[in-house]
């Protein structure tokens, strides 16, 4: 496949819903779900005379997440309105903020533990607070019936991070919004659920063209209506060549056209133009003279960064350096969310095998997560009990072969594995025994001892079988080692 013949240029805006039991300026609650305009009040519907009261909560939120991703925080914060009208903006101007936001200049790092792309630091502009607006819901299907506002959500608190356009891919950028949505879950300030809203994605995308020595910019097109990261990939692996071929037609370079909003079609994989977007200018910020300014000391941001506990990346480096773990096995673990790599953290140390407290947990116990649809808090097998399946496994109680019999019956019945051992039954194989019956079993296949002793050492598997159905609970590794070592010795 031949090189493209420009590089994509990504940057991202991802609104996040803070987890606040109420709105940003006002009391009313933000669960989902509820009838539609059943959750509004004066405040977040702009009645004259209401005045919006800061939700504390919304801030520490904001500013818990601002210092997981590396930003600066000033001192001096102020609310600005920005004016613009939706029919579902009942204020006409929504409160953000614009000159002095709450944080700036962070990074989050981003990698793929399959290499499609190399590590890299995405910068983040900014990172403010800002209100939500209301939904408009539209006649999708006929198109002729009214559309209708819903504005329960007006007024819900979110926090808009802003990236620098440091990203040159779509797999760049899926990596940063599910490493982003990790650290959210992780440090619990947004359940990030892309189909209720709480997590909203907009990429601003155009393509840089060598030509003649230079390198022309096209013009930036704003890409909406995304609604998972595999709708962000597809929407920018659509766009990227989209946008190259109306190079081609029309030459026409970033400053000699307006950046433009398009949507993303998702059933026709297509994105379609909406609108030319507005400049900052259009919006006319100016201070809310409604809200005073916030202020924050250096001693409650350092408050904040102790009160962090471990994040992914860290997490990640710990379980590759400290348990040994490939850094696939790592992102696998750390990316099932903090109770999911609590419960492995628990396993390795209670069982003293960090490797073989990876294989089970990634493998048999994902499985089962998975089969009955069960998160890892509500699963019914402690990582005590699994802990100790595993050093049955390592001590030779019980063979690796039947550990999965032993594994699904704790599962089921919710067994020790003394009872699963008990029910199977399953008894350690005294070795002078075992070494009797391998002798036994060479006697009778002079042939198997002849092609071990030529170094056909695979022929010992043939014994297996005879072993086990002498006696099922031998272990088959030890057999095939046994009868490699006696077979050899008769020479």
């Amino acid at each position: 496949m031949s090189e493209q013949p420009y590089t994509t240029v990504i940057g991202l805006e991802v609104h996040v819903q803070l987890s606040t039991e109420s709105k940003l300026f006002c009391r009313c609650n933000t669960k989902f779900g509820a009838e539609p305009n059943t959750q509004t009040c004066p405040v977040c519907i702009g009645m004259p005379g209401s005045l919006p009261v800061m939700n504390r909560r919304a801030y520490e939120l904001s500013l818990k997440t601002a210092v997981a991703l590396n930003c600066t925080i000033p001192e001096f914060t102020k609310w600005d309105r920005k004016q613009y009208y939706y029919p579902d903006l009942p204020k006409g101007y929504q409160i953000s903020q614009f000159d002095l936001p709450m944080s700036a200049d962070g990074y989050l790092e981003i990698s793929d533990p399959k290499d499609k792309f190399a590590p890299k630091r995405v910068g983040i502009i900014r990172a403010h607070l800002e209100e939500d607006a209301g939904k408009s819901v539209h006649d999708e299907a006929a198109g002729k019936a009214d559309s209708e506002i819903d504005l329960n959500r007006t007024g819900t608190p979110l926090l808009e991070i802003v990236s620098q356009p440091d990203m040159r891919s779509a797999a760049e950028a899926k990596a940063f919004l599910q490493e982003l949505k990790l650290l959210l879950t992780y440090i619990d300030v947004s359940d990030c659920n892309m189909q209720e809203g709480s997590l909203r994605v907009d990429a601003n995308v155009n393509l840089h063209i060598e030509k003649d020595g230079k390198v022309i910019a096209t013009p930036i097109v704003e890409i909406k209506n995304m609604n998972s990261f595999r709708a962000v990939e597809r929407a920018l692996e659509y766009e990227a060549p989209r946008q190259y071929r109306e190079w081609q037609e029309t030459g026409r370079q970033l400053g000699e056209a307006p950046k433009q909003t398009r949507g993303w079609d998702d059933v026709a994989g297509v994105t379609r133009g909406q609108r030319s977007k507005e400049e900052s200018s259009d919006y006319r910020y100016f201070p809310d003279p409604d809200l005073a300014p916030v202020i924050t000391s250096a001693a409650e941001v350092d408050v904040v960064r102790e009160s962090l506990g471990e994040l992914p990346a860290d997490l990640r480096r710990r379980l590759s350096e400290g348990y040994s773990l490939s850094l696939y096995d790592a992102d696998v673990i750390v990316n099932q969310g903090r109770e999911f790599a609590d419960y492995y953290l628990a396993v390795a140390g209670a069982s003293g095998n960090p490797k073989s407290a990876c294989n089970w947990v990634t493998g048999p116990l994902q499985r089962e997560l998975k089969e009955r649809e069960q998160t890892i808090d509500s699963f019914g097998l402690p990582a005590q009990r699994l802990a100790e399946l595993i050093r049955a496994v390592d001590d030779g109680r019980l063979p690796s072969t039947r550990a999965p019999e032993a594994f699904q019956l704790m599962v089921d019945k919710g067994s020790d594995v003394a009872a699963a051992l008990a029910e199977l039954k399953i008894e350690r194989v005294d070795e002078t025994a075992l070494v009797t019956l391998v002798q036994e079993l060479l006697a009778a296949n002079p042939k198997t001892v002849s092609d071990i002793q030529n170094g056909k050492f695979q022929a010992a598997a043939s014994l297996i079988g005879q072993a086990k159905k002498k006696n099922p609970n031998v272990d088959p590794n030890r057999v095939r080692e046994l009868a490699i070592e006696l077979a050899t010795s008769l020479q």
